[in-house]
């Protein structure tokens, strides 16, 4: 196989795994497809898939060196990512499900597009997914650096689009399935709760 497109199905394999596993993006997507439904999860979507390659480029431009320079800003970004997914939690624990085929305000309302898009930059996945990418699959330095990474982005923006409304259809299937709001309750504080579990890893170190 030529080495481009060895790189080019080795990358592609790296973001379909690290989109699609469970984690805190996709943790809050399956709680928004089930209490909001799918258009009103299309923004937080949408911001997820662009968040993460504007990490890479902000990481390749050498957002890195800065943060290897000084590592009080990297655990102080950690702690403040850790206090808003743990508020995030909350957001998920105490909104207002409408069993399917209900009418009426539902209340609060699921991440913005800005708001998904800033929140890689405290989610410990995304860091781990942005530095092992970078690590992996870039060979230089310099203005090639960029273009290889903005190559990566672009196929984690290709590839996290469709896993993102996956997981989205989870929780609008897991809502039709839970027709009652003190099921739909049920289910947000356990998604709350995979949320904070997520954290536990991040906090440890």
């Amino acid at each position: 196989m030529d080495d481009g497109l060895a790189w080019f199905a080795s990358a592609t394999a790296f973001a379909v795994s690290m989109s699609g596993s469970p984690g805190p993006n996709n943790t809050m997507l399956t709680a928004s497809g089930a209490t909001w439904g799918f258009r009103p999860t299309v923004p937080h979507m949408a911001g997820i898939a662009v968040g993460l390659p504007v990490m890479l480029l902000a990481l390749a431009l050498g957002l890195g060196e800065v943060l290897h320079a000084a590592p009080w800003l990297h655990d102080a970004m950690r702690w403040a990512g850790a206090a808003y997914m743990i508020w995030l939690a909350w957001k998920i624990a105490t909104a207002d499900p409408e069993p399917a085929g209900a009418n009426g305000s539902r209340g609060s309302r699921p991440l913005t597009f800005l708001q998904a898009a800033l929140f890689q930059w405290v989610n410990p996945k995304a860091w781990v997914v942005a530095l092992g990418a970078i690590a992996a699959y870039t060979t230089t330095t310099g203005l090639a650096l960029v273009g290889q990474v903005a190559l990566l982005g672009a196929i984690f923006l290709v590839v996290t689009l469709p896993i993102t409304a996956g997981w989205t259809m989870v929780g609008i299937g897991a809502a039709r399935l839970l027709r009652t709001r003190r099921a739909l309750r049920a289910f947000n504080l356990a998604m709350a709760a995979l949320l904070v579990a997520s954290l536990l890893p991040m906090l440890r170190h």
